[in-house]
């Protein structure tokens, strides 16, 4: 953690620190808050006189513990903690549990209750979960900033780590989660044309460029939008979509046919219409069943299989010979 600045931000953190664990060595603590052992007594003193029962232990192993039973303030967030509570609600709306309406309720609740400077920082963070949650980790510095900018439509100026490239220019639109990574759909003023932006892998340039007026987003959802983005298309669609019969019955087909239709034809039979980005992509998304393809269509399905079979046939040769 890096040294707090100013008494009363250092003894909200070190009050969160000691709610958080049973027991604190001295030490720990003052590495911790990045000052001296004497200054986190002087601290443990002043929380102590707002009421606050911290408890010591001597010896050179000494710590603290904050006493059992005390009537301590519901809710004491630092920077960090309000972002990832703010975040954490907003994703709890895909989550799956049924808990959406209930998430967005306990957001508003614990935003009423906390500190003037805490709200404008759960303000601040405005995100939209589509498919999947997020898992590759963003800076929440970043992430602040991003929705910072969309609310005050700022340009923001970014690279890319390890690029070495000018910064980028963009009028941010919505901050978004998606299948695992955040992303920030805006229009790229260097390009002219709407991006979506990896934000883990983003390095923000102070200060935000001038204010924008709101552009329209292509075809006005949010979600269709992203989804067109990710398949290559306008309107959302896959660039290539086929229809193949498939040697399996459909309940084995259908848990991994993912946006894909499938309809039974029989009990060891099943029709299949399955999107992709190329006809040879889809011709090997159609493969990985592991099954006899009993009829293909449209004509382009069935000349990718050719091209793939062809590839795999000059593959598997020239593993026979280097073995």
């Amino acid at each position: 953690m890096p040294p707090t600045s100013g008494t009363s931000s250092r003894l909200l953190v070190l009050l969160s620190l000691l709610q958080a664990r049973r027991d604190w060595p001295g030490a720990t603590l003052a590495d911790r808050l990045g000052v001296t052992s004497r200054t986190v007594r002087r601290d443990v003193d002043r929380l102590r006189e707002l009421g606050y029962p911290v408890q010591a232990s001597k010896g050179p192993d000494g710590g603290y513990r904050l006493g059992a039973g005390a009537d301590l303030p519901p809710l004491l967030f630092d920077d960090e903690q309000a972002v990832a509570l703010a975040v954490a609600l907003q994703l709890a709306t895909t989550s799956g549990a049924g808990v959406g309406e209930a998430a967005a309720r306990a957001l508003t609740t614990v935003r009423q209750v906390m500190p003037a400077r805490l709200r404008h920082r759960v303000d601040a963070v405005q995100v939209t979960p589509l498919a999947g949650g997020p898992t590759a980790e963003v800076d929440p510095a970043v992430l602040v900033g991003l929705t910072a900018a969309v609310r005050a439509r700022e340009v923001v100026r970014f690279g890319y780590a390890g690029e070495q490239a000018p910064p980028r220019r963009a009028e941010p639109h919505h901050l978004v989660a998606r299948n695992g990574r955040w992303y920030l759909v805006a229009f790229d003023l260097d390009r002219a044309d709407w991006r979506t932006f990896r934000c883990d892998r983003m390095a923000l340039r102070t200060p935000n460029g001038p204010r924008f007026g709101p552009r329209e987003l292509p075809g006005g959802d949010l979600a269709a939008f992203v989804d067109g983005a990710f398949r290559g298309s306008a309107d959302g669609a896959w660039p290539c979509t086929g229809t193949v019969e498939l040697g399996l019955p459909a309940a084995r087909v259908a848990p991994f046919a993912a946006d894909g239709v499938v309809e039974a034809l029989g009990p060891d039979r099943c029709r299949l219409t399955l999107g992709a980005w190329s006809w040879v992509g889809l011709a090997a998304a159609v493969a990985r069943y592991d099954t006899d393809v009993l009829t293909v269509g449209p004509p382009a399905l069935a000349e990718a299989f050719r091209t793939l079979s062809e590839r795999f046939a000059r593959a598997g040769g020239e593993i026979s010979v280097r073995s």
